[in-house]
């Protein structure tokens, strides 16, 4: 019993000189260990896959990267799978998870979220000309679409007046827009990026966003100031045009306005 009371005698006036020393937390361990561990995909392109040089590519990676050089530490890089992503997070095994990561209420449950990062959405493309400005504009215009898909749903709802070509897989739906069948298609952001990247001169443009679920680095639950550290960095780079920048790099067009 004394022992205990000594002991808090003791906690008390270190309290009161102001020696009490900080329970570290994450920020402090990723910058006394130089390394900041970060969950990242490998086999979803464009937000992470392994190039021809066998290295990780893509917009999360940048990201990734990015925020390591900020906080002046060299970043390791540790391949997840969608189901694994948050689960490696809570354990201990990465202090940050970049994975195209969507906010959800069930995952906010077990897990804070920084600001959005990228966005992630499914979209009509199309030549330059005619311009579209909102759904109306769609009405009349041949759209090829795979069907079955979110984005085949999306266009129904949101523009039903389009002339909607259906075909049954993502190469003829593709297909259709390159050789002319049809003025314009519908497909994820990704796969649009794809082809402007294996096309650099092809007349393509994102026309209309059809649904949008941006992306966000997953935080261990109550970490404050690593949280607070990556927001800072994150705007930071959507202020000075390096999150655009990257986005136009992997997602072939602008991220734009993201949420807070």
């Amino acid at each position: 019993m004394t022992a205990r009371i000594l002991f808090a005698a003791a906690i008390g006036l270190m309290a009161t000189l102001g020696t009490v020393p900080a329970v570290a937390d994450a920020l402090d361990d990723i910058i006394a260990r130089k390394t900041l561990r970060v969950a990242v995909p490998t086999d979803y392109p464009p937000f992470g896959s392994v190039g021809t040089d066998m290295q990780p590519r893509g917009m999360d990676i940048d990201v990734a990267n990015l925020i390591g050089e900020k906080l002046g530490v060299k970043v390791e890089l540790v391949p997840v799978t969608a189901p694994n992503r948050v689960a490696y997070l809570q354990s201990g095994k990465t202090d940050l998870t970049i994975s195209s990561l969507g906010k959800t209420e069930e995952r906010a449950k077990v897990i804070d979220f920084s600001i959005a990062y990228s966005p992630f959405f499914d979209a009509v493309f199309g030549k330059k000309e005619p311009p579209v400005k909102e759904y109306a504009d769609l009405s009349g215009k041949t759209i090829s679409v795979t069907r079955g898909s979110m984005q085949d749903k999306e266009l129904e709802d949101l523009a039903p007046k389009a002339e909607v070509k259906r075909f049954e897989d993502n190469n003829s739906t593709i297909a259709a827009f390159m050789s002319g069948q049809v003025e314009m298609f519908a497909s994820g952001t990704p796969v649009a990026a794809a082809i402007k990247r294996r096309n650099p001169d092809l007349d393509l443009e994102l026309k209309i966003v059809l649904a949008n679920s941006p992306c966000y680095v997953g935080v261990v639950k109550g970490e404050t100031r690593l949280l607070d550290k990556v927001n800072e960095i994150i705007r930071e780079a959507k202020a000075n045009g390096e999150i655009d920048r990257l986005s136009v790099t992997w997602l072939g067009a602008p991220a734009g306005e993201l949420p807070e």
